[in-house]
């Protein structure tokens, strides 16, 4: 089972220790293209089989989409993958809009 992380958590670690954390965005470019939480890689969710040797083992690693569906999907395949710290942001971006940073735009 794939861990969920709050955003105001996820807010914490980064607002802490930044470089301690990588965020992955595994939306599509449009959706990126209208909102994102910065600093993150962004590998859509279809790329991600492909693109694993772009992604550290070594630092917690939090998924991200909309609404956390694709991320939570994502999130396990990486687990499965060998990635030994993995969580999924609970909610998505559209989450983090309404707790976390009212200042990045929703969409629907």
């Amino acid at each position: 089972m794939v861990r969920e992380l709050a955003p105001a958590e996820v807010a914490r670690r980064l607002k802490e220790t930044p470089a301690a954390v990588v965020l992955l965005d595994v939306r599509e470019e449009f959706e990126r293209a209208t909102a994102r939480i910065e600093p993150s890689i962004h590998i859509p969710m279809a790329e991600v089989a492909g693109r694993l040797a772009e992604l550290p083992k070594d630092r917690p690693i939090v998924v991200y989409c909309h609404g956390g569906t694709r991320s939570a999907m994502v999130a396990g395949f990486l687990e499965h993958h060998g990635f030994p710290e993995v969580a999924n942001l609970h909610g998505g971006i559209d989450a983090w809009s309404r707790q976390v940073d009212p200042s990045v735009p929703r969409y629907g």
